[in-house]
């Protein structure tokens, strides 16, 4: 289960880096309620708890029970300006 959670940190990390490249400030990681559940179990698992999670590498997270598996960082700032400030990626495969 160690390389789920690692998986996850490692692409919410890679999408933040891709959106601070484009000249985006992420600071919010949008979870499905599915997402969200799966990520909870895995970082209780890893440590013991049960514990909410509210953020990951150093992101605050929300859910969208919309998204169901799927994650979103995004530059809260730049939303709905136009294209951009935002990558999605799938969470439970």
């Amino acid at each position: 289960m160690r390389g789920d959670l690692i998986r996850v940190l490692s692409t919410v990390e890679e999408k933040a880096n891709e959106l601070k490249l484009d000249g985006y400030e992420p600071d919010i990681v949008l979870l499905g309620k599915e997402a969200y559940e799966f990520i909870r179990a895995q970082i209780n698992e890893e440590f013991g708890d049960e514990e909410e999670v509210f953020e990951l590498s150093g992101l605050k997270i929300r859910t969208l029970d919309e998204l169901d598996g799927d994650a979103v960082v995004v530059d809260s700032k730049a939303l709905g300006l136009g294209l951009g400030g935002a990558k999605r990626f799938k969470v439970v495969l």
